[in-house]
């Protein structure tokens, strides 16, 4: 006997082809708890598309570039080579590992464009696929990097972009991510934007009241928000969030209020990427990501 034909089914796979198109990501910041588990455990979870191993917090001027992994390992007696297999447990999962540049404590500046064109040397030969005999990572290539600047000065970051991006050209993609502070445009970052050069932006949503989430008030992050979306090139923006209360001075966001009150305005724009967390470390005290995956 002959099915009936059901009318709906068009319709049916346009709206999850829609909905699927739609989906945002999970970035999480890993590196800085020694108490967070390890990379692997951390991409095997299945809740995160992007870890940021936080951070080269020193660099440029003269300063030898230095990797801060807190209590993961010591990069110094080479005791970071061992994440090599790690990175490409990551990778066989889907998640891109980025190397992220700066933080709140490092001491790094720029001093000019040749500056950046031997920085952006240094990374490509010690952590992305170039060459290096003492690889602080091991043999892993990285997927991309991640400019985390919050001091130092903003100047050169974009000769750093245009640098790293034209490794792209040697085979596999350099993916470039930033964390610009919400307040619009960024003081650090806003001229490395301005290059078009960047994949994802993750916004930090946090420790600035005047572009945050308050109280059920969803007006302030809002207006930042499409000041984002509207003012820069990169087609994935992310709202940046700490994952538990005491993970930022302020900012934080009940999940609840985050499925029902906030995801629902920021879905409206074709340049919503997902949601950002700081960090594993929190995330796993509160399971946040868990528990917003499904809305995200």
């Amino acid at each position: 006997m002959a099915s009936r034909m059901n009318i709906w089914a068009p319709f049916l796979l346009l709206a999850s082809v829609f909905t699927f198109s739609n989906a945002g990501k999970i970035s999480i910041y890993w590196g800085q708890n020694g108490n967070e588990g390890t990379l692997a455990e951390t991409c095997a979870t299945g809740d995160y598309s992007f870890v940021n191993l936080a951070f080269l917090s020193s660099f440029g001027a003269g300063r030898n570039p230095q990797l801060n992994l807190a209590g993961h390992c010591d990069p110094y007696s080479n005791g970071c080579t061992g994440l090599s297999s790690n990175i490409t447990f990551c990778q066989s999962k889907g998640v891109k590992v980025i190397l992220s540049i700066g933080g709140g404590a490092g001491a790094y500046s720029i001093a000019s464009q040749d500056d950046a064109k031997q920085l952006a040397q240094y990374i490509w030969n010690n952590y992305l696929g170039g060459q290096s005999p003492k690889r602080p990572l091991g043999d892993a290539v990285l997927d991309g990097v991640d400019f985390d600047i919050e001091s130092g000065g903003p100047d050169h970051y974009d000769d750093l972009a245009t640098y790293l991006s034209a490794y792209s050209a040697k085979g596999k993609k350099v993916y470039l991510t930033a964390a610009p502070q919400c307040p619009y445009p960024d003081a650090m970052v806003g001229k490395a934007l301005d290059t078009g050069l960047f994949d994802y932006v993750w916004v930090q949503f946090y420790n600035n009241p005047p572009c945050q989430y308050s109280s059920g008030q969803v007006t302030n992050l809002d207006d930042a928000w499409k000041q984002w979306t509207a003012g820069i090139k990169a087609k994935n923006i992310f709202l940046g969030l700490p994952a538990a209360p005491d993970a930022a001075g302020s900012g934080f966001i009940p999940t609840g209020d985050l499925t029902s009150k906030v995801l629902p305005v920021l879905k409206r724009s074709k340049k919503y990427g997902g949601v950002m967390l700081w960090s594993k470390y929190y995330d796993d005290q509160t399971g946040y990501s868990k528990a917003i995956k499904s809305d995200v």
